[in-house]
């Protein structure tokens, strides 16, 4: 990458950056091509109930929110790899034996297909399945939760995107790690993270032992671009295949478009109609790890943008992968 392209990507990321962007606030951005980092640019927590912010450095370990649905997908593609999951198969939840919901398959729910109900809502005085099972009455047990509302579609006829399908998948991950006699913590570091070189990350879990895959992995913005990288190349990482041969194409498989924000889900990954080929995880607040194939380019952006910001983020973004060309 020559001087002016590096001065191109810097002049593109730097809005990001400014004081006061009408995006929102922009605390840590990678750019990866061809597996090497080019340009990244780091700004500053703020102040918050909970405690002092402070600068953000290449060290500092932020929160996913929904980019962790696509570490969900690649756990998944583990087992799958290695015949221990099925995706065509009725999803093994035992409590859904015996019921309308056992028509539900793996695939459904990774393609948010389950029709089961679930509202999808961040704002507190909206009625939020989201939020009562990440801080209400699901808590405790958030897939459980989940799995017990009621199927409101035939599986398969209908989308929507649902934090509580996420958690279902993590518990079926689990119940088929613990079942082989295995610890989730230790296959999610030992399967994933160790092998894509994400030695940061730390996954956080529930009191009845599931992985949160919804909502919370806490990683540098470097290690979420190391996951990106895995993706861009199919699963291998360092030489090493930790994903099935055609995962990401699994991945990138349409689903669905969502007309709000104008993006195509696959299977617990986005993908961005205007860049072919491409294949992102999407947080909550404006977190992206962005992976375009075709140009060996993986961005990472984590930040705190408003829903309202958001398509300004997005274009954003968009003019750094465009100053790649």
């Amino acid at each position: 990458m020559g001087t002016s392209d590096r001065s191109s990507v810097a002049a593109a990321v730097e809005p990001l950056f400014a004081e006061a962007a009408p995006h929102g606030l922009s605390l840590a951005l990678v750019v990866m091509q061809s597996g090497q980092v080019v340009h990244e640019r780091y700004g500053h927590q703020p102040d918050t109930p909970f405690g002092a912010g402070g600068p953000v450095t290449s060290d500092t370990t932020l929160i996913s929110w929904s980019m962790a649905k696509s570490i969900t997908h690649a756990l998944v593609g583990v087992l799958v790899g290695e015949g221990r999951l099925r995706l065509d198969a009725p999803a093994p939840v035992p409590a859904w034996r015996g019921t309308a919901k056992e028509a539900i398959t793996l695939q459904h729910l990774l393609d948010m297909r389950s029709g089961l109900e679930f509202v999808e809502d961040y704002v507190d005085d909206s009625v939020s399945h989201c939020l009562e099972m990440l801080y209400g009455a699901g808590k405790d047990d958030m897939a459980a939760y989940a799995a017990g509302l009621p199927l409101l579609h035939q599986p398969g006829s209908f989308w929507n995107y649902s934090s509580g399908t996420t958690n279902i998948v993590s518990r079926i991950v689990g119940d088929a790690v613990v079942g082989d006699g295995g610890r989730m913590e230790a296959f999610i570091r030992d399967r994933l993270f160790g092998p894509a070189g994400m030695r940061s990350a730390t996954a956080k879990f529930d009191p009845a032992g599931t992985f949160i895959g919804s909502s919370f992995v806490y990683a540098t913005a470097r290690d979420f671009a190391r996951f990106g990288e895995l993706y861009r190349n199919d699963g291998v990482a360092d030489g090493v295949r930790v994903l099935p041969t055609g995962w990401r194409d699994h991945a990138r498989t349409f689903a669905a478009h969502d007309p709000d924000g104008g993006f195509d889900y696959g299977a617990h990954w986005w993908m961005w109609p205007d860049l072919a080929g491409s294949l992102a995880c999407h947080g909550y607040e404006g977190q992206y790890t962005l992976v375009v194939p075709d140009r060996e380019l993986v961005v990472v952006h984590l930040g705190k943008s408003a829903p309202e910001q958001r398509p300004l983020l997005a274009a954003g973004l968009r003019a750094v992968v465009n100053a790649m060309d």
